[in-house]
């Protein structure tokens, strides 16, 4: 086997990025996002219920609970959607301007490019020699200055649409688990401690799913998790009792 070869197979296993890993961000943060506001509905009407018409008391949780549900699943999905897409724009735009005065300002390019190769570490020789090196490939240094100078991530590589549909279905998936006790356990009174424990589990699976992913200690990927959730969920709960029925 040559080593083109066995590059190639080196390249095809060492870099190969699964959808989880490409969409970690929209599944970590639809997700945790979910989990907090559906539990928030429920934390909120149980602080703020007197505990005399538990029925009435379930429905209105299940009733303010999908609708925060679906309606902030679909305009987080959105936003994520814009937000990108606006984030392409601005891209688009820089980039045409760094180009423009890369092909009609070169010079100042290269003293730009040098500085910053300087500022990373690199002689003034190495840095000189390098700047024109990238000076004979116009979209790598094109590249280089959006990255460097600009210090802008290259967003075009990114789908808005799958962005927002791993948003929107990550918010409904784990926003759906705080409110699976008060459909199973409607007449009980322990229904919200049941969606207390949903809930917790729920964190603890996303943190696990996010180790999973990053490969980061799992004891922080979890605690994060569970940290953030906490505490938004207890001042929910918190602000419920000050209307308390």
């Amino acid at each position: 086997m040559g080593e083109g070869e066995t590059l190639k197979q080196h390249l095809a296993k060492e870099h190969r990025i699964s959808p989880f890993q490409t969409y970690l961000k929209e599944i970590v943060y639809g997700g945790t996002d979910g989990i907090v506001t559906t539990f928030a509905v429920v934390a909120g009407f149980t602080g703020a219920q007197s505990g005399n018409v538990p029925g009435y008391s379930v429905l209105t949780v299940l009733l303010f609970g999908f609708a925060n549900l679906f309606a902030d699943a679909a305009s987080m999905g959105l936003g994520n959607f814009l937000s990108l897409r606006a984030e392409k724009d601005v891209y688009k735009k820089e980039e045409a301007k760094e180009l423009h005065e890369i092909q009609t300002n070169a010079q100042m390019e290269k003293e730009e490019t040098i500085d910053i190769l300087q500022n990373k570490g690199f002689s003034e020789n190495n840095a000189r020699q390098l700047t024109e090196i990238y000076a004979t490939n116009e979209s790598y240094w094109l590249s280089f200055m959006m990255s460097h100078e600009l210090e802008m991530p290259n967003p075009t590589g990114e789908n808005p649409f799958y962005t927002a549909i791993a948003t929107f279905f990550s918010f409904l998936s784990f926003g759906f688990i705080p409110l699976i006790p008060y459909l199973l356990q409607r007449t009980s009174p322990l229904v919200f401690m049941y969606s207390c424990i949903a809930t917790g589990s729920a964190l603890v699976l996303l943190g696990i799913l996010r180790w999973r992913i990053t490969r980061e200690t799992v004891a922080r990927s979890v605690f994060e998790i569970l940290l953030l959730g906490g505490t938004a969920a207890s001042i929910a709960y918190l602000v419920g009792t000050l209307f308390r029925l």
